[in-house]
């Protein structure tokens, strides 16, 4: 038997967020500090600049599938194993790899007790699967963990042209299934626009969708019907998702067009 504290709130972590299997342990301030390094640490704190760790609970009752080189602790009866079925299996996920830019081999961990990855300050979102109609598309480098009765597969824009104009990738990770993903997040949830569509349409200023439901139709077209229309309004060319499904927005991502407020002395 083993007794942990990773559950229980301390002056330095707490519990933030749970679904299914999966919690989110959050560093509220960093203790490990030193003199030179406190006011960094202060202030970093303060923006919500803060370690987290994901903890997976695991019963004998399924597994998960995690990022290579994620795991920094496995505490009780657990064990490891590649998600690769043969090598037909592999040589296809090796493919993948070199077109998503996602790691081949992802293992699998499986047993009795708690799974703890790797510490780190990207944003962390648990997404289930049911609430995208078990099929979204992710933007490269977001996987992070998912219950194994998610699979990932590769996912081809319908055109060369929406992937190059676009600038989303010719290929993307779709996760397909029943479950939940653990995502990467450039922002946190709180400053992600989520729209859901049902047989319309959104349009979007430049690369701002992490994620989609791959239902929805990707095209990129004008503003405006002419090309005089387009370069009047200053627009161009934008992303458009057509169709019914779900997009992950984040607005305030690619920010170099606002104009940083100047400091007087």
């Amino acid at each position: 038997m083993i007794r942990t504290n990773l559950f229980q709130p301390t002056d330095a972590h707490r519990i933030v967020t749970e679904a299914g299997r999966f919690s989110l342990l959050e560093y509220e301030r960093d203790l490990s500090v030193t003199p030179e390094s406190a006011n960094t640490a202060y202030f970093a704190a303060q923006m919500n600049v803060r370690k987290k760790q994901v903890i997976a609970k695991l019963n004998n009752d399924g597994g998960v599938i995690v990022q290579a080189g994620a795991m920094q602790l496995m505490l009780g009866q657990l064990h490891a194993a590649t998600n690769v079925k043969g090598a037909g299996d592999l040589m296809k996920k090796f493919i993948g790899s070199k077109v998503t830019g996602e790691t081949a081999i992802k293992p699998r961990y499986e047993g009795v007790g708690l799974l703890v990855l790797e510490p780190t300050y990207r944003y962390i979102l648990f997404e289930d699967l049911a609430h995208w109609n078990g099929n979204m598309v992710i933007e490269d480098g977001m996987f992070l963990a998912c219950d194994d009765s998610v699979n990932m597969k590769v996912t081809a824009r319908s055109t060369i042209s929406s992937a190059v104009l676009g600038n989303e990738g010719l290929f993307n990770t779709a996760l397909v299934g029943q479950g939940i993903a653990v995502l990467e997040s450039p922002v946190p949830a709180e400053e992600l626009v989520s729209v859901e569509l049902d047989k319309d349409v959104v349009r979007i200023d430049g690369s701002m969708a992490i994620a989609w439901s791959n239902s929805l139709e990707f095209t990129v077209e004008r503003t405006t019907k002419t090309l005089i229309g387009s370069a009047a309004s200053g627009e161009g060319l934008v992303n458009v998702y057509r169709g019914t499904g779900k997009v992950l927005i984040a607005p305030v991502a690619h920010n170099g067009r606002i104009p940083v407020p100047k400091v007087t002395k």
